[in-house]
């Protein structure tokens, strides 16, 4: 840990400690008559608050200060090459707050291409380590950009053969590597995954109970529908592996737009669902309303 983030640390853990200050100083005036320290604490999903798209001006680990606040049980995040795991870790244990989730494998390079596999391996080598010291399960693996002159087909199979190789790595080690497919029609536009059926054979094609999807309910939303009618194949499958969520159209929390989540949260949970949902979208206006009406989509 270097000495910058050392200092940064010891200032988070010694928040940590008394963590309730934030919800009485940072939050003093938002809703004197409510405990915010409640409104994370939902009796059916357990959500992940995802902390590059919530407070995302703050300092990474006084964004997980403020989640703990707020009673969320978890977070989740991006590629973890940017973080300092050993802060990261020590203050996720002090604050009782559990890691669902990070990526480990960006847009680029492509896993769609085989080049750039060796790279790929090795960094899902060293994302193993870092999830070991996070106490994490699972790790986020994106397919890659279309690429000229090279078919979906051949760039879906080269994607595979990238999974087999790391599969057995996830399997020693008991990480689940999550497949993200996206949507190409709002927000990744040229990107070669995207709905749920591809996916699903691609994760047929590997055939590991270490390699599964990262069903994001918003690009499921935007590119197919019937959320809950393609969620029961997911679990029917055998391989959908974690849930994300933001309504549509905006990318913001449940209740800001056209997707009923108290009806698709209870079929995830009727189907068994019992991992972390993680909360991958933009506070409308401001992190409080967030959390209000992400624990208002978990009422049935």
């Amino acid at each position: 840990m270097s000495s910058i983030n050392r200092r940064v640390f010891l200032g988070a853990s010694s928040a940590a400690a008394g963590f309730s200050a934030i919800s009485a100083g940072a939050y003093a005036g938002e809703d004197a008559e409510t405990d915010l320290s409640n409104i994370g604490k939902t009796p059916h999903t357990k959500f992940a608050v995802n902390i590059e798209m919530w407070w995302s001006k703050l300092p990474f680990l006084e964004r997980m200060q403020r989640a703990a606040a707020l009673g969320f049980p978890a977070v989740e995040f991006w590629p973890w090459q940017r973080q300092d795991i050993d802060a990261v870790a020590a203050l996720s244990k002090d604050l009782d707050l559990a890691i669902a989730q990070f990526t480990a494998w960006g847009f680029t390079p492509g896993l769609n291409e085989t080049k750039n596999h060796k790279k790929f391996i090795e960094d899902i080598k060293a994302g193993c380590k870092a999830a070991k010291k996070l106490n994490c399960k699972m790790m986020t693996v994106v397919a890659g950009n279309d690429v000229k002159g090279v078919s979906q087909e051949q760039l879906h199979a080269n994607v595979v053969a990238g999974l087999k190789l790391a599969a057995p790595i996830a399997e020693d080690n008991d990480v689940i590597l999550i497949l993200e497919p996206m949507n190409i029609r709002v927000d990744h536009k040229g990107h070669c995954l995207y709905g749920s059926p591809p996916a699903i054979r691609i994760c047929d094609e590997v055939d590991s109970s270490h390699v599964k999807i990262n069903w994001d309910l918003y690009h499921m939303q935007i590119t197919e529908g019937d959320l809950c009618g393609r969620m029961r194949e997911g679990f029917q499958s055998k391989r959908l592996g974690y849930l994300q969520l933001a309504d549509h159209p905006g990318r913001n929390e449940p209740g800001t737009g056209e997707v009923h989540y108290n009806r698709v949260l209870k079929e995830a949970f009727d189907l068994g669902y019992r991992y972390y949902v993680g909360l991958e979208c933009r506070p409308k206006e401001g992190e409080i309303a967030a959390a209000r009406r992400v624990a208002a989509a978990d009422i049935w």
